[in-house]
């Protein structure tokens, strides 16, 4: 049977159900690398060739939200607090409220790496929470001094294993871990109380991997108000952790349930992508995620957030959603599900 055949009827069987709040469902990017590429005199166009701000073309796609990384001391100075209040501000002015996404490094942050940054070299477990909480709450005053409106806040990124290694490594030091994140999830909670606090893994398709972690978590005291997760069919199977783009999809889906049925709070897609060399297919994949997000986690999953969609998938990353500056039909799947 066809992967999209399969797909489509596997979705079809399932009835429609309610969102378990009265919010919409968020479909956004992380496009953190924007003022980079306009530095370098890179900007995108829309489908007719006419440039186009990123931001903005985000929504004339269909997105409603926009995700943001921030990093300590960046040596360019992309992706600071400053930089992050510049892209935040143009998603404010389109109405667009924004996801903060903490990598507590002056770098990238993910499974594979969660180097401390170069101030925090040497400090104690004490000393590190303190300069984790004051650059969180600097950070996020900054934003909330020019009215910026942050509705989720990640503490730390795709923190699988942990983050400020080896401090905070979860395998070796889990209830360190578990005190650094609650040193920023209570900074985060004193400027921005009403914003949902976000524990970040990858491989959302992999359900032991979520109790082992929110587990632990928990334990030692962690409060959360929603999980997040990577979802990624392209690196499941070259990883060989999934056999195929359905069966990523079907994990995902049944471990979104199964959280929210254990922990009892949603969860939300913060990161995906698909083969932008390959547009049909990774349309296909992209518009099933949606809808099963939508009608087969049991209202769940609250939103979807697309990986630097605006890089094009020749030379930049393969999972763009750009080819040569413009849209592929794969960034079609979020203006029809914006528009149903």
């Amino acid at each position: 049977m066809k992967k999209s055949h399969y797909l489509t009827t596997m979705l079809l069987g399932i009835s429609c159900l309610t969102l378990s709040s009265q919010e919409p469902f968020w479909l956004g990017g992380d496009i953190s690398g924007t003022t980079a590429d306009e530095a370098r005199g890179r900007f995108v166009e829309n489908a007719r060739g006419v440039r186009t701000e990123t931001t903005q073309l985000m929504k004339d796609y269909g997105m409603n939200a926009t995700r943001l990384r921030v990093w300590v001391d960046p040596k360019d100075g992309f992706c600071s607090p400053e930089d992050v209040l510049t892209l935040a501000k143009r998603s404010q002015a389109l109405g667009m409220p924004v996801m903060i996404d903490f990598h507590y490094s002056d770098w990238w942050a993910d499974p594979g790496k969660q180097n401390p940054p170069k101030a925090w070299l040497g400090k104690d477990l004490k000393e590190t929470c303190r300069l984790l909480a004051d650059h969180t709450e600097s950070t996020l005053e900054l934003l909330k001094k020019n009215n910026i409106d942050v509705r989720w806040i990640q503490i730390g990124n795709e923190t699988t294993h942990g983050f400020l290694w080896p401090m905070g490594k979860f395998e070796e030091n889990p209830e360190q871990y578990a005190e650094l994140t609650k040193a920023g999830i209570k900074a985060a909670r004193e400027v921005y109380p009403d914003a949902d606090i976000i524990i970040h893994l990858d491989n959302g398709f992999d359900q032991a991997l979520y109790d082992r972690v929110f587990d632990s978590l928990k334990a030692n005291g962690v409060q959360w108000d929603k999980i997040g997760m990577s979802v990624y069919p392209y690196w499941a199977m070259e990883g060989k952790s999934e056999p195929s783009e359905i069966m990523t999809l079907v994990d995902t889906m049944a471990n979104i349930r199964h959280l929210k049925k254990k922990y009892g709070t949603d969860v939300m897609i913060v990161e995906t992508g698909v083969d932008g060399r390959n547009p049909e297919q990774g349309k296909q994949f992209l518009e099933a995620l949606i809808k099963g997000a939508k009608t087969l986690t049991d209202g769940a999953c609250t939103g979807i957030f697309y990986w630097a969609p605006e890089w094009d998938c020749e030379g930049d990353y393969h999972l763009g959603a750009f080819s040569k500056g413009r849209p592929t039909i794969i960034m079609d799947a979020f203006k029809e599900a914006a528009s149903k």
